[in-house]
């Protein structure tokens, strides 16, 4: 079947499948980046959650069924986490391939822009999705697992999901990003207040109880639901609040990134990208 474009149903899974591998690639020779991945999560699992595993035992809440050990609650935060840093890592490839002209190669290739995006979209997402199950493998020797093997396959939709959506906005913002120079400060400007302020390290009951704005905060947070997402389906159930607005806000940000790298409409072009 040929598309509008001319292209047959081969040409694109070619396309894509150059755009993954491409990202493959550079994945695998930046070892300090899956290294890098891995530390953050594990530095959290190993140091501060030990640190207070006997001290913040966690309530029966849903999807728990008994008291859990503070450990185990963090830990569909820290897989979020890595997904949310690939994420960021992601929109920092795009600003170099930007600044190094390779990405004005890419967007004037014949194919459509949202494919194209798209395509560097899905890599990324493969690539968090690898070093989330990484880590999985490595907290299974700190007795962290699902209550059944099955826990492993249903969280993959939910990572897919939460892929999708860090990718999404990492791409967003990649496309204000002006030079390489500035993406630390954005970064940090994204990632720490949206970590913090959600429900990755503590649940939102408590922090209700502390403070009502900070708990609105939380729940308009798109990591939160993120977490509770990845959390429920670890357990093989279903955060269907989470899953809403997770695809809401995957849309949004997924607009928002094709908007602003339409040289018609977007920002792109008039920054010289």
């Amino acid at each position: 079947m040929t598309s509008e474009t001319g292209f047959t149903a081969r040409h694109y899974a070619i396309c894509l499948s150059g755009i993954v591998w491409r990202e493959a690639l550079r994945f695998l020779h930046q070892r300090e980046r899956f290294v890098s991945a891995l530390v953050r999560p594990l530095v959290w699992l190993f140091i501060f959650a030990a640190g207070f595993r006997q001290v913040l035992g966690v309530s029966i809440i849903p999807p728990y069924e008994t008291y859990v050990l503070y450990d185990v609650y963090i830990t569909p935060g820290l897989m979020a986490m890595i997904q949310l840093f690939n994420g960021m890592q992601s929109s920092l490839s795009m600003v170099y391939d930007r600044e190094m002209g390779n990405m004005r190669t890419l967007l004037v290739s014949p194919f459509p822009r949202w494919f194209l995006l798209g395509s560097k979209l899905v890599a990324g997402v493969a690539v968090s999705i690898l070093q989330v199950y990484a880590y999985l493998l490595i907290a299974y020797f700190w007795e962290i697992e699902p209550p059944t093997p099955l826990g492993y396959l249903t969280v993959l939709p939910a990572l897919v999901l939460s892929g999708l959506m860090f990718g999404a906005l990492g791409m967003l913002l990649s496309s204000a990003i002006k030079q390489l120079e500035n993406f630390a400060g954005v970064m940090n400007f994204v990632i720490f207040p949206m970590f913090f302020a959600s429900s990755a390290l503590y649940p939102l009951w408590r922090v209700q109880e502390s403070s009502p704005l900070l708990y609105r905060i939380c729940q308009a947070n798109p990591f939160t639901h993120a977490v509770e997402l990845i959390r429920f389906s670890f357990y093989e159930k279903i955060a269907w609040d989470s899953l809403g607005l997770v695809i809401a806000f995957t849309s949004v940000f997924a607009a928002g990134a094709l908007i602003a790298y339409d040289p018609a409409k977007g920002m792109m072009m008039r920054k010289g990208g």
